[in-house]
């Protein structure tokens, strides 16, 4: 993950809205006959081309797998509530030293709860009420509603979710429900026809159609998923909404857009389904899901390096380091190997070395084919496990927690930052940091002028500098301080 400050176009499709009052707009739409055959068609011209086409060829039938595979799919909605404001700290007569910046140059703004609202989509997995959607539509939610086609609502609980492959299951109380069938995204091809149903902008049971445009795209901060590429019209609102092939199977949950408006311009990502099955499984069954881990960070192999390292083409993955202790490093990876193959299948490219780590069970073996010095070699290496979120004590009454959840800086982080320390933000439970405006994203550097190095110190400083603290954090290349207040 970058930590230059570039424009979000791989935005979420559906965000948590704050309610401020009624919202009209008028849309036009463009239909496509399915009914008329091309044949009928070519007849009803004069071209040379006829020869060429063949009378049996029929348009997609999207209109039998709406039918067939629609009640299926669930709108959901959900609700909840944001703290927000500023307080000005009062003079106490302690004599802390940073108590009067606090005072000073803390704004002065009520206290208070925001109310919010989402809208999302989902699809039903398991007749007992077993529901798949995204992380994003869900997280942090105080309540999570899912309205059937047949009009019916329930009260759905959050069995668990994912952030890092953008995926959450529910479930409701219900029995006998209609759900989808589950095909093979990886017997999917570029070209071929797909749909998507789903609730955008609130409209429910929305068909759109278009074709796989492209397979296995790594986007920034989202390197564990290879996600399938459409030109299906998806929106806000279409979040977690299954991706239909055309023999009616679902083969993706529909995550992200590529916008510079916030809405459609032709570039939509889905989940892959048996990405999100696997995810489903391990949520229910362990409660979180577990990653596989080698400990080296990697770059693209360009045809200047390819010449460099006497490659034959441009392919595999670049060693740009080896963590210490990693399991890569005890394997004997060095920087400036080329990984070749992994578990016998070829990486032409960078972005699909993470997703088949990550997919490994940790404690497993993984047998990789590297290059080195102009040869090739076999190593074996054991998988660890991959630690995503060092929780930073979340904000309990009493415990002077700030609501973080943190993680260390990646050697690639670093470097793009240009920096030696600090810890990344994850997540803002409602809670100091939050008041404070602190946001995922913010890179926290050092607290009351001491540098932070690792979320072990930053958890022993907040527990040692009282309920004032003065937070260096990097945000968008700026540094500032932000006063946080532990009451």
């Amino acid at each position: 993950m970058s930590m230059q400050s570039v424009p979000k176009y791989f935005g979420y499709v559906a965000a948590v809205t704050v309610v401020l009052g009624s919202l009209a707009a008028g849309y036009a739409y463009r239909g496509i006959s399915t009914e008329a055959p091309v044949s009928q068609a070519v007849a009803a011209t004069h071209s040379p081309l006829q020869a060429a086409v063949s009378p049996g060829i029929m348009l997609p039938d999207f209109a039998g797998i709406a039918a067939q595979q629609g009640p299926a799919v669930v709108n959901i909605s959900v609700s909840g509530t944001s703290k927000m404001g500023y307080s000005h700290t009062p003079d106490s007569g302690s004599g802390d030293p940073f108590e009067e910046f606090f005072r000073r140059f803390q704004p002065s703004i009520p206290h208070g709860d925001l109310p919010t609202r989402g809208m999302g989509s989902g699809f039903i997995v398991s007749a007992d009420g077993v529901i798949l959607t995204n992380a994003h539509v869900v997280a942090d939610a105080d309540e999570v509603t899912v309205k059937l086609t047949d009009r019916r609502e329930f009260k759905a609980k959050v069995k668990g979710y994912d952030k890092l492959s953008d995926v959450a299951v529910l479930k409701i109380e219900a029995k006998d429900l209609p759900v989808v069938k589950i095909g093979d995204p990886q017997q999917a091809r570029v070209g071929e026809w797909v749909i998507a149903i789903g609730s955008p902008f609130g409209f429910e049971s929305t068909v759109t159609a278009g074709i796989i445009s492209a397979k296995s795209r790594s986007l920034p901060d989202e390197g564990y998923v290879p996600f399938l590429q459409t030109d299906v019209a998806v929106n806000p609102g279409n979040s977690g909404g299954p991706l239909f092939n055309m023999n009616g199977e679902v083969i993706g949950i529909n995550s992200q857009i590529y916008s510079r408006s916030g809405g459609y311009q032709g570039l939509s990502f889905a989940i892959p389904i048996d990405v999100a099955m696997k995810v489903e499984r391990e949520l229910l069954d362990k409660g979180k899901v577990s990653r596989g881990r080698l400990g080296v960070m990697i770059q693209e192999v360009n045809q200047q390096l390819a010449d460099t390292f006497g490659l034959a083409k441009p392919a595999g993955a670049l060693v740009s380091s080896v963590e210490r202790n990693s399991p890569a490093e005890q394997a004997g990876i060095e920087p400036g190997d080329v990984i070749l193959k992994f578990n016998g299948k070829d990486i032409q490219s960078s972005s699909e070395l993470p997703p088949l780590v990550s997919a490994l069970t940790p404690g497993s073996v993984a047998k990789l084919e590297i290059w080195r010095k102009g040869k090739s070699k076999l190593v074996s290496v054991n998988v660890a496990e991959m630690k995503v979120v060092a929780d930073e004590t979340r904000a309990e009454p009493g415990k002077g927690g700030m609501g973080l959840a943190v993680r260390p800086l990646t050697p690639q982080e670093r470097k793009d930052a240009d920096i030696g320390e600090g810890v990344l933000v994850e997540d803002v439970a409602a809670g100091p940091a939050a008041r404070a405006g602190i946001r995922p994203g913010d890179v926290i550097l050092a607290v009351n002028g001491e540098k932070v190095s690792s979320v072990e110190q930053l958890r022993a400083l907040v527990a040692k500098k009282g309920k004032h603290l003065a937070l260096l954090i990097l945000r968008d290349e700026q540094k500032m301080f932000v006063p946080v207040d532990l009451g």
